[in-house]
């Protein structure tokens, strides 16, 4: 009997389909079994210490000699897993986090963290939004469990949202959020900021944080035949609503709150789905005092959390022998007044 060509490309298809995941599964196993392997090495290396680091050495020779095609039993990857034993010391964050991570963001963890919760934490995260390791070094370096968990946060989610969503909107906001990818420089104005957000959004993205999609800046709503205009409207797949953000580049003021209030209105009015929860406002102003921001919520009746964006104040090395002094700007003025007050008397000024 003769196969329909369709029919069988549809059972090719879900042979390697079926593959592919078996192939997937096998990968993730063997990486599981490799992280308590380690685990279990290193607990051996703790509870052994009272031989000394010699033991370490010699442990990494016969190893070497025992296995010689193996790899990632050096010296220095037995003394992380050391570590690795003595931070992790409740096996269930071993089985579900530690043992779904990479030995490679694993060490990255291991080099800046010592306490177990926090590891926990940042393992989370890497699962749930698939950092890779520079990805992971990076979030590790701007402290973001320090700016994210367990920051001071000005909202009114908890009294206007429901739970989870409440949860999941205060997580979401950051204290403060640091856009290290716009140089700070004297006289920044909010629309330039915001233009450098969008002409980074993969990296606006990725500070914000799990499941927001960019829908537009600008965003334009007519309402009673007046132009209003959104700085940055996003939609969160997470949260299940849109997100309104607004940019001050001044320190927080009450009144701030009021338009972002009328803004979350239209944008329920006009743009949310019945099936979509209400949609929530985050106001990053220069900087804000906590307890002006909460009398400011207090009494408004969507959604608002109000935060602080930080710039960077670095400058590439190979840029730093090249800007002038203060010296060499006050040289270059005195200089061009000089200029201008030769050509003023030359024309009879």
């Amino acid at each position: 009997m003769l196969i329909n060509n369709n029919e069988y490309f549809e059972i090719l298809s879900d042979i390697k389909k079926q593959i592919r995941e078996a192939q997937y599964r096998a990968v993730l196993d063997i990486n599981r079994e490799q992280i308590i392997l380690f685990w279990n090495i290193g607990k051996a290396i703790s509870a052994n210490v009272k031989y000394g680091n010699k033991f370490v050495d010699n442990l990494a020779k016969d190893i070497k000699l025992a296995f010689p095609e193996a790899k990632g039993y050096s010296v220095r990857n037995l003394n992380y897993m050391k570590r690795f034993a003595e931070i992790i010391t409740d096996e269930r964050i071993l089985q579900s986090v530690a043992a779904k991570l990479s030995w490679t963001h694993n060490t990255a963890l291991l080099i800046k963290i010592k306490d177990q919760n926090i590891y926990k934490w940042y393992g989370e995260q890497t699962i749930e939004n698939g950092w890779s390791v520079s990805v992971l070094e990076d979030r590790l370096q701007m402290k973001t469990y320090e700016r994210q968990a367990i920051s001071e946060k000005a909202t009114n989610y908890e009294r206007l949202l429901p739970d989870p969503q409440s949860k999941l909107a205060t997580e979401t906001l950051k204290s403060p959020f640091v856009f290290d990818f716009i140089e700070k420089r004297d006289g920044i104005i909010e629309r330039e900021i915001e233009n450098e957000l969008i002409a980074n959004i993969a990296k606006t993205l990725l500070e914000l944080g799990t499941g927001f999609a960019f829908i537009g800046n600008q965003y334009h709503l007519e309402i009673s035949n007046r132009d209003y205009y959104i700085d940055l409207l996003f939609y969160n797949t997470k949260l299940r609503c849109y997100v309104v953000i607004e940019l001050k580049n001044t320190e927080f003021k009450p009144e701030y709150a009021g338009k972002l209030n009328f803004y979350l209105s239209a944008i329920d009015d006009i743009l949310k789905h019945p099936q979509d929860n209400p949609t929530i406002g985050i106001m990053l102003c220069k900087t804000r005092d906590k307890l002006t921001a909460e009398y400011a919520l207090k009494d408004i009746n969507k959604p608002i959390g109000v935060s602080e964006y930080k710039l960077s104040d670095f400058v590439p090395a190979e840029f730093v022998d090249t800007l002038p002094s203060a010296d060499d700007i006050e040289k270059r003025v005195k200089a061009q007044l000089d200029i201008d007050n030769m050509e003023n008397s030359a024309y009879g000024m």
